[in-house]
């Protein structure tokens, strides 16, 4: 009888283990990335609040902001003094509005940097303004990482140069018609892989994440543009393409269309690129368009503001089991 019991019990010890295996829930990263123009200018005359309820409605465990500083005086194009810039600095009483314990800022030279907020630790492993004289990275980049689950993932933000002209140069027109900007872009591309994921050699086996608005377009896009196979215009992602095992997040999971990221929909310039083991984790990705996010000129016209901002965000989950 006692054999026969203790068969039982253990019987019913494995089908106790079974169902708690069942009801363990995924542990989910979801991620935010939102170039927020002018450090959400338009969020400086609520004082957030639109902004704030948005992010918690989404409740991302990390989010990437591009152009996450304070710029310009509320509803205007005037300067703000740099004594009244309630961002950067502002960022942790901000992020704790929606949740978020830590933040972060990657390397920058101007008014446009990266901020990272999170509910995870954040270590920042480099921020990136590039080499004197002709290596400028013009907004900066970072690179940090957060521990997920007992999982190091690594995010990798920037905002390479925004113009059709080179930086520094005396002719404009010049640079423009040879492609000066473009040219100047995969050059920052190029130092930021280097001095990121091109330091792992194994990386392709590890959780990596890249975004932020890149200024360039896609040559997976190209159906859209229609520009010629040798242009330009194409350099910085033919080479994250050619040379690093990132994966276009957005093109994977809808190949067959075309995804803009800006106010005009004219253009897809924001990417969020992953490894193909962190790609493999992702259950939703999209580009946002709701009623808060969809871009609205300024009634204004005041250079080219947006509300919330000219840039839609990008949201991502991954499973992190």
């Amino acid at each position: 009888m006692r054999s026969i019991r203790s068969i039982i019990m253990a019987f019913l010890a494995i089908i106790a283990l079974s169902l708690c295996s069942c009801d363990k829930k995924p542990v989910n990263m979801r991620l935010l990335y939102w170039n927020i123009q002018n450090g959400m200018w338009d969020g400086q005359n609520d004082n957030y609040d639109r902004f704030v309820e948005f992010v918690k409605a989404q409740n991302p465990d990390i989010c990437v902001w591009c152009e996450a500083q304070s710029i310009w005086i509320t509803d205007s194009d005037q300067a703000m003094p740099k004594e009244d810039r309630y961002l950067v600095d502002g960022w942790g009483e901000l992020a704790a509005r929606y949740g978020h314990q830590y933040w972060g800022i990657g390397g920058y030279r101007d008014n446009y940097p990266q901020v990272i907020t999170s509910k995870y630790p954040i270590t920042y492993i480099d921020k990136i303004t590039g080499e004197e004289p002709d290596r400028i990275v013009a907004h900066g980049a970072g690179w940090a990482t957060v521990e997920v689950n007992g999982k190091t993932v690594n995010i990798v933000t920037l905002h390479t140069w925004p113009q059709a002209y080179a930086p520094g140069v005396e002719d404009r027109e010049a640079s423009k018609a040879d492609h000066g900007g473009d040219k100047y872009r995969a050059m920052e591309m190029e130092y930021i892989c280097e001095h990121t994921i091109g330091t792992f050699p194994d990386a392709k086996d590890q959780l990596w994440m890249m975004m932020g608005d890149f200024n360039s377009r896609s040559r997976v896009d190209n159906d859209k543009y229609n520009f010629p196979d040798d242009d330009p215009r194409l350099l910085v992602h033919d080479y994250i393409r050619e040379n690093t095992p990132y994966i276009d997040v957005i093109k994977e999971k809808y190949p067959d269309e075309f995804k803009p990221s800006v106010g005009s929909k004219s253009s897809r310039i924001d990417f969020v690129y992953c490894t193909k083991p962190l790609l493999d984790r992702i259950s939703f990705a999209d580009i946002i368009w709701d009623e808060y996010t969809t871009p609205i000129r300024d009634p204004q016209n005041l250079s080219n503001f947006w509300r919330p901002s000219d840039h839609l965000p990008i949201m991502i989950d991954f499973n992190m089991k």
